[in-house]
């Protein structure tokens, strides 16, 4: 019996040998496999790497501080300060109740004193009303006439162009003079008259070749592709034109509007009621002529002043940023031809 159990023990290791020797050589065989498998892709990478240039490398060193760059941020420095700091005084000096003559970034006794009483004097109520008034009638029809003349002029094959582009250009050198246009804006029924703001400055001759410049900057195709599709001038103006002339219409009406908004020359000539005049005329004679309201304000007379000059540049204050995306673009109309 001893004998026949180390007979199958001899069997059954030699059986557990063949079988490790088959799973190792399953194994090699497998592992060659593999090898075989990643051996192209292998060497397609060895031949990207080798055809890829080898670049040198460039030791980073930090950049030097050059002369002209730190006298160019201190001259801008400078005339930052020099814009700014008036203009935080005039702010500073309208929150102040006492008038002071030393420069001073807060004011000593804060107050909302001043345009308290801009805001409900009469005297002064009924001008800013009328600059409000003014400065948008006059925007528009300036707008108006701007870019329906420089489209005009823009038609090439309108009679008589050239002679009319001439016929303006000589306006904007030679003016009939100040007793000619007082005799016409009286003919008129202008003088007395707070609308004269409004007509005076309703055309433009400088606005409206800007916009004939920035229309002939349209591509000559889009008028074709609009005439194929059977749109009339008009049309073409309405429907193509106007949508791509906002930044030309925002830098442009910018200027209509702070013209017409500051304009206190004509008030002074042509207007002598004082429900007619605007609000920077008022402003001139309160600062001028020292013709200040009667306030129950304890405010000194210089703060109502400051407060004037603040409510005067306070709107496009406020306006010009939002506009100020469109007035880059815009002041460059053209400026570059292709």
């Amino acid at each position: 019996m001893a004998e026949i159990n180390e007979k199958e023990l001899t069997n059954s290791e030699a059986v557990k040998d063949a079988v490790e020797t088959k799973v190792e050589k399953k194994a090699e065989e497998t592992v060659i496999d593999k090898a075989v498998a990643i051996k192209p892709e292998v060497e397609v990478v060895e031949k990207d790497k080798k055809s890829v240039p080898k670049v040198n490398v460039i030791e980073t060193r930090r950049p030097k501080i050059k002369v002209f760059d730190i006298v160019n941020y201190a001259v801008f420095i400078i005339l930052t300060l020099i814009i700014i700091l008036p203009i935080w005084k005039v702010v500073s000096d309208s929150f102040n109740a006492v008038g002071v003559y030393q420069f001073r970034l807060w004011p000593n006794q804060p107050t909302l004193g001043g345009y308290a009483t801009i805001m409900t004097t009469s005297k002064l109520f009924r001008p800013l009303l009328n600059s409000f008034i003014t400065t948008i009638a006059g925007t528009l029809l300036g707008l108006i006439m701007a870019t329906l003349g420089g489209y005009v002029l823009n038609q090439y094959e309108m009679p008589g162009r050239s002679f009319f582009s001439y016929f303006l250009l000589v306006t904007m050198i030679f003016s009939g003079g100040m007793i000619p246009e007082y005799l016409v804006m009286k003919q008129l029924g202008l003088v007395d008259n707070m609308w004269i703001l409004v007509l005076k400055h309703g055309m433009n001759v400088y606005n409206l070749v800007l916009m004939k410049n920035f229309f002939e900057g349209i591509p000559a195709s889009l008028y074709e592709a609009a005439k194929l599709d059977g749109c009339s001038p008009m049309q073409i103006f309405y429907k193509i034109v106007l949508p791509l002339s906002k930044a030309a219409l925002a830098s442009i009406g910018l200027m209509f509007a702070v013209t017409v908004w500051n304009d206190y020359s004509t008030v002074q000539i042509y207007i002598s009621s004082r429900d007619q005049a605007n609000f920077q005329y008022m402003l001139r004679v309160m600062v001028m002529d020292g013709d200040t309201p009667t306030t129950s304000y304890k405010v000194s007379q210089s703060t109502l002043y400051y407060s004037g000059i603040v409510c005067a540049i306070l709107p496009f204050m406020l306006a010009y940023p939002f506009l100020q995306k469109y007035f880059v673009t815009g002041v460059n109309v053209g400026a570059v031809k292709e």
